[in-house]
């Protein structure tokens, strides 16, 4: 790895996060909060426009997890993609807070080879052996995108909020399962398991097909990585945050994507 890290010109530019383009990347639950001794949960998850409104392109669904409060996998169900969105179903079967990740991640890279230019794109661990002996003007990045929900059946629990230490990862201090239109909530980004100090995230309701107002903003994380956003309605609301950093001696350079989709009760 060193010795291919001696030839590369890592960039950055080759691989802007999923959320960070034009269409916007969202997975949103028919429901968060429900109650028995079981229920099942419905998601839509697409690329679009605007938020929650499938209009472009369907979410692959290739990293899907879902977590259960004890940490077990459990396994979607129904799963389809169609055109302009992917839908799948969860049954939920214990008490507390479930974990709906799509994470996807890996190395984008392009170099010339006998006077061709070639692109790569693959896992992490192939990288240093796709490679081929000779490359030269190697540029690289190395890419993480993390879309999530959360749906609580009963008691909310935090068990399944663990951070991997791997990309953008939000840590609630308020449970995303807790809030209430008009009320302040707070929550904690972290990059690779560190505050995600000063990094810009992106607020928008959902709706905007039936308003004229977008209802969107942005607030920006502390030093800590903690920020804060006061509901102004009751809705489903999509987070956005995004941060890119330099190659620093062996380290490539890193291009990570967050969003979470939570919702807003009166």
């Amino acid at each position: 790895m060193k010795k291919l890290a001696a030839l590369l010109t890592l960039t950055a530019a080759l691989a802007a996060p999923m959320a960070a383009q034009a269409h916007r990347a969202w997975m949103a639950p028919t429901a968060t909060t429900l109650s028995g001794t079981d229920a099942w949960v419905g998601f839509d998850a697409g690329m679009s426009n605007q938020v929650f409104n499938p209009d472009h392109a369907a979410m692959r669904m290739t990293g899907l997890t879902i977590t259960a409060p004890d940490g077990s996998a459990v396994q979607p169900e129904h799963a389809m993609q169609g055109q302009y969105r992917s839908t799948f179903d969860a049954h939920l079967t214990q008490n507390g807070t479930y974990k709906v990740a799509n994470v996807m991640g890996g190395f984008m890279a392009s170099y010339t080879l006998n006077g061709e230019q070639k692109r790569w794109r693959g896992a992490a661990a192939d990288f240093p052996s796709a490679i081929p002996a000779g490359a030269t003007d190697v540029r690289a990045t190395k890419t993480a995108s993390r879309i999530e929900t959360f749906v609580t059946l009963n008691n909310p629990t935090d068990t399944v909020f663990a951070p991997t230490n791997e990309g953008l990862e939000l840590v609630p201090v308020t449970h995303p399962n807790d809030l209430v239109a008009g009320e302040a909530a707070s929550f904690k980004l972290l990059k690779d398991g560190q505050p995600a100090a000063d990094l810009e995230v992106t607020v928008a309701r959902g709706g905007l097909r039936y308003r004229d107002n977008p209802e969107e903003s942005t607030v920006k994380t502390g030093a800590d990585g903690v920020f804060s956003v006061t509901w102004p309605e009751a809705g489903m609301y999509w987070l956005n945050a995004s941060v890119r950093a330099d190659a620093q001696g062996d380290q490539p350079a890193s291009n990570a994507s967050y969003v979470a989709v939570v919702e807003v009760l009166p």
